[in-house]
């Protein structure tokens, strides 16, 4: 087994083809697939099942990739701890953020310390970013509920509890609590499957003999709020997410506190990285500070 074809067939896995794993590794196509063939021929075993539209990896395929995130992975934590100067001018910070207001302050002064890192930021629901920084396609994460697993570092942000809310012109409007038996009255919008919010609505209103069922489901918070503003019946979120906006009016659930905890976390193996060190370190300091 050499490296270049395990380096070789990482490529291929996370680009999804072997022109395009060319084209990363400035190497010519023949050269990308002699390497992975040699590889699959000295170990006799298939990594890839291939065909004319699309590539994609055998059972043995995926479990050798995850080995090699991780082998790739800690490459790259040596070599930015070879040049840590440059990977904080010129290196890039992977978010997935359940909500990406809990991290607005953090990120502004993240910016203006490290004003050349390269920052993306997806959004995803609990599931979606634990199964982001599992598969090291994302390096930081931010979610409602803080993790049991001893496999993650965790910096606590906030703990707020869920509202109901609705548009300004929806019969609701004037009233400034709401039970659960009230609620089942109006067309509920709520988030997917795998949102800790609705998990949490769904377990308290059951523990007060109440069954919630939502009209409409819609994949993501800002979804379910423009489904609201243009009057299309109730949503719910953290009090911190409600924000500012003119077309909604918050309302308070009249039953036992219901408080989502939002969470930084990244993998403790990669928490040692020099941007997910600085955004911490960072975002510690934000949140020790005196309000």
């Amino acid at each position: 087994m050499r490296y270049v074809q395990l380096r070789a067939f990482h490529n291929v896995a996370i680009h999804g083809g072997f022109s395009r794993a060319a084209e990363a590794l400035f190497l010519t196509q023949p050269a990308v697939s002699d390497q992975v063939r040699k590889l699959e021929e000295e170990y006799d075993v298939l990594l890839f099942n291939r065909n004319k539209k699309q590539v994609t990896l055998t059972q043995a395929g995926q479990q050798l990739l995850e080995v090699t995130r991780r082998m790739f992975d800690v490459e790259q934590q040596a070599l930015d701890l070879l040049s840590e100067s440059r990977a904080l001018r010129a290196g890039k910070l992977r978010i997935v953020a359940d909500a990406a207001h809990h991290l607005l302050h953090i990120l502004a002064a993240f910016r203006r310390t490290y004003p050349t890192v390269q920052v993306s930021i997806d959004s995803g629901n609990t599931e979606t970013v634990i199964t982001s920084l599992h598969a090291y396609e994302a390096d930081i994460g931010v979610l409602g509920e803080i993790p049991q697993s001893s496999d993650f570092d965790i910096l606590k942000l906030n703990s707020t509890p869920i509202i109901a809310f609705a548009s300004r012109d929806y019969p609701l409007q004037g009233k400034k609590k709401v039970t659960f038996a009230e609620l089942v009255k109006h067309p509920l919008v709520m988030r997917e499957q795998g949102s800790k919010t609705r998990q949490k609505l769904e377990t308290m209103s059951q523990q007060c003999g109440v069954q919630l069922t939502p009209l409409i489901e819609a994949e993501g918070r800002e979804a379910v709020r423009e489904i609201v503003a243009a009057g299309g019946g109730v949503g719910f979120v953290s009090s911190a997410e409600f924000g500012q906006d003119s077309r909604l009016i918050p309302i308070e659930i009249e039953a036992p506190e219901m408080l989502m905890d939002e969470a930084l976390i990244c993998l403790r193996e990669r928490s040692n990285g020099k941007l997910v060190s600085a955004f911490f370190d960072i975002a510690r300091r934000l949140t020790s500070a005196p309000a």
